[in-house]
């Protein structure tokens, strides 16, 4: 009875934090001209979770809507940006939290996604926040170098859970972000 009550907490609990993240704002680089531009939207178009592309030529960013209820997976946007012929120069996230205790070099699984704070300090997020991805292939070499700096832990190396990440219940094949707020 009482892993029965567990599974179903765990259960309510992740139906609620599904679809957490709305949407996102993703800025390419080694754009040269309009087409390369529409290439990129095209690709982030046919990503599956992905509703609505607006592209702002002039910055090279594309905000992107989520579609409702939808599992976004950050991966496969850079992934469809790559396969386009490019890079991501950024990526923000942004979701609605409640709550939500965050610190430095702490782990929480959200929207069922492993996420390190690098940021410094502890903050209470409620409403709509922006998390900015701190990963390799997220952003520039230089930016990754500062950030992958601000932690001592393994897994930023990695974008996988090492022994930092187990200690907090996350496996060693999970992917984990490293995010800024």
């Amino acid at each position: 009875m009482k892993k029965l009550i567990v599974a179903f907490v765990f259960a309510f609990v992740a139906v609620g934090l599904q679809g957490q993240f709305r949407k996102a704002s993703l800025q390419a680089s080694g754009l040269t001209c309009s087409m390369c531009s529409k290439a990129v939207k095209v690709a982030l178009e046919k990503v599956a979770f992905v509703q609505e592309v607006k592209v702002n030529i002039k910055s090279q960013e594309y905000a992107i809507t989520f579609k409702d209820n939808s599992d976004a997976d950050f991966d496969a946007l850079k992934k469809a940006v790559e396969d386009a012929g490019f890079s991501v120069a950024s990526l923000r996230v942004t979701g609605n939290f409640s709550d939500l205790n965050v610190e430095k070099d702490k782990h929480i699984q959200l929207d069922g996604k492993n996420f390190h704070f690098v940021s410094p300090g502890s903050k209470v997020l409620n409403g709509e926040q922006t998390f900015t991805i701190v990963d390799k292939d997220f952003l520039s070499a230089k930016e990754y170098k500062k950030y992958s700096a601000a932690t001592k832990l393994e897994c930023i190396k990695t974008g996988k859970a090492e022994n930092c990440c187990i200690k907090n219940g996350i496996h060693t094949e999970e992917r984990v972000y490293h995010v800024i707020i």
